[in-house]
């Protein structure tokens, strides 16, 4: 735990204006029981520019907020080492004042968790020192076009183009069993349970369209190269309706073909066949339509 012996004053940043005062505070008070952040701002100990505010107040640029002494829980620095900043300056594929898109390398995670240490958005945080968050995500194993926003307008405005449908996520799969050339809808709720993505009733509804570009006889197997686009971003999506339709992802150790990966592997492949190869979406900051192609 770490004490705070004098009140903190924080200026709000661009990323952090429009954010409830109390959702604010449990963010940066890390450990602090959630009754006992009500009860500090009900009592005043909070303050915004020197006056009270409520629990429900929606923080405004420059807003100077104290926070009272209190404790709070010790966080561990996070000290990416200089080859993982390297490969993620040399992956950026645009950047500007509000947004970054870059090539998310196979079996980097997007955040630390789940006995990672360490994910792109923390080593990104330590490296700009300034406000960023992911707009989506993308699993570890799989590979491409991932956009972060530096301003909390720009995250929800793409979050809103995400919900719109305005968003369009393009991937490449390499799938087992040869797939007839022609568009293929998967229209199957995925259901989250604690270890896998499931297709259930209770789930949440996902839309998934496979079109086969290319169909390989392999000899004891055989396999087809697909372009998928995703109408929602479940976990696991195209992986798990992949698997649903009868075409499992290639050297995918969740919903895979053991039989099939072990063919695929000792034909060279080792990692899964999913690649994030196009986004497009409005760049909120500038108004255009941007494409980002990254095969």
């Amino acid at each position: 735990m770490t004490n705070h012996d004098a009140p903190r004053f924080i200026t709000v940043d661009d990323f952090s204006v429009g954010q409830r005062l109390d959702n604010y505070l449990i963010k940066q008070l890390k450990g602090v029981p959630k009754s006992r952040i009500y009860r500090i701002i009900r009592k005043g100990e909070v303050r915004i520019n020197k006056g009270r505010k409520k629990a429900d107040y929606k923080l405004k640029a420059e807003d100077i907020i104290r926070i009272p002494p209190i404790r709070t829980s010790t966080e561990k620095e996070i000290r990416p080492s200089e080859g993982l900043l390297q490969s993620l300056d040399s992956s950026i594929l645009y950047e500007d004042k509000g947004l970054m898109v870059i090539n998310k390398s196979h079996g980097m995670s997007v955040h630390g968790g789940s006995g990672i240490s360490l994910g792109i958005i923390e080593a990104l945080k330590s490296r700009y020192k300034e406000p960023i968050e992911l707009v989506h995500r993308l699993d570890r194993a799989t590979s491409g076009c991932l956009i972060l926003a530096k301003k909390r307008s720009v995250l929800k405005s793409l979050h809103e183009q995400l919900l719109n449908h305005q968003l369009e996520k393009r991937y490449t799969a390499l799938v087992k069993n040869i797939w007839s050339k022609k568009k293929h809808t998967v229209d199957a709720p995925i259901y989250q349970n604690s270890r896998y993505s499931v297709i259930d009733s209770k789930g949440k509804n996902s839309v998934s369209h496979f079109h086969p570009v290319k169909n390989f006889e392999l000899g004891e197997f055989s396999a087809s190269l697909v372009d998928v686009l995703i109408e929602s971003g479940r976990t696991h999506q195209i992986r798990v309706h992949a698997k649903f339709a009868g075409h499992p992802v290639a050297q995918d150790n969740k919903y895979g073909d053991a039989a099939f990966d072990q063919f695929m592997k000792k034909k060279g492949l080792k990692r899964l066949f999913l690649h994030a190869k196009t986004i497009t979406f409005t760049n909120p900051t500038t108004s255009e339509i941007r494409r980002m192609c990254n095969q």
